[in-house]
């Protein structure tokens, strides 16, 4: 099993932050993601709490080698499920692959909490791990792989995540802007 793990910080509010996340694709730098339904989204009558399922659709060029040996194709889906919490002021975030899960997963969990009242924190960790027997070489060079493209994948979704970010809420700052 390998563990991709980052922590930063957001210069915008964690309300900004939460309703940027609904907003996050698509965008430029993560065109891997091509589609985003949502399956389910509750309110929790006594807490509050925003619990949302959706898909996300992704293309994924795979090394011909990762093809060969399971199948499949670019065509990849993602199970995500979030919390939102308005009185603690927790969004949770946990994802799981979907395709190719027979052979390998990768569960995600993301975290936003307040840090002051212009900022906001966010925690990413991913458990990426092949479950299947075969070769301690193989394995090792598949996983390698996934946290790789994971790795990569995180990259660009933070540089989207703050372009929609900017572009959300500079717009709006300039509108409330006296003339």
């Amino acid at each position: 099993m390998h563990i991709f793990s980052q922590s930063f910080k957001y210069d915008h509010s964690w309300s900004h932050v939460v309703i940027g996340m609904w907003h996050k694709y698509p965008n430029p730098h993560c065109t891997h993601v091509v589609n985003v339904d949502v399956l389910d989204r509750t309110i929790d009558p006594i807490t509050g709490i925003i619990r949302t399922e959706r898909v996300l659709g992704c293309k994924q060029k795979a090394p011909s080698w990762i093809v060969k040996l399971f199948g499949g194709s670019e065509d990849a889906f993602v199970r995500e499920i979030s919390f939102i919490d308005p009185a603690t002021q927790t969004a949770t975030i946990t994802s799981v692959n979907l395709s190719l899960s027979q052979f390998a997963t990768c569960y995600e969990r993301i975290q936003y909490r307040p840090m002051s009242s212009t900022q906001t924190s966010f925690t990413q960790t991913a458990e990426i791990q092949v479950r299947m027997a075969m070769w301690r070489s193989m394995t090792d060079k598949f996983e390698d792989w996934m946290v790789q493209r994971f790795e990569q994948n995180a990259i660009s979704g933070k540089a989207g995540f703050s372009d929609v970010l900017r572009t959300m809420w500079e717009a709006k700052e300039q509108q409330i802007a006296p003339s």
